[in-house]
């Protein structure tokens, strides 16, 4: 299951992480956001202890998203190493998401 992540755990679960980590940013009111939560979910199970998978709720974490400049949603950012490595605006099919994880295993 996707992480929740907030702006007090974000730093020791994506910036510390030693894997690779998607953050899914999203909002409850937001219809392509609810297309693309079950694809996340379904990236969390498939690479379950490969990849850190996580979901920013950008209305209750109004900081991360200033920090990383969130304007559209969903944006889904690709973090490595503490640095953002890839980022996908908008809903995509599962294969684009898993194409750009598997280019950082």
């Amino acid at each position: 299951m996707a992480l929740e992540i907030t702006d007090s755990n974000f730093e020791e679960l994506v910036l510390k992480s030693d894997k690779p980590v998607l953050v899914d940013f999203w909002a409850e009111w937001c219809g392509p956001c609810r297309m693309v939560g079950p694809i996340v979910e379904e990236l969390s199970k498939d690479y379950e202890g490969k990849v850190v998978v996580g979901k920013v709720n950008v209305d209750h974490n109004s900081n991360i998203s200033a920090n990383y400049g969130i304007r559209n949603i969903p944006t889904i950012l690709i973090f490595k190493n503490g640095e953002i490595v890839d980022k996908q605006v908008g809903a995509v099919p599962k294969n684009i998401l898993a194409g750009k994880l598997d280019a950082q295993l």
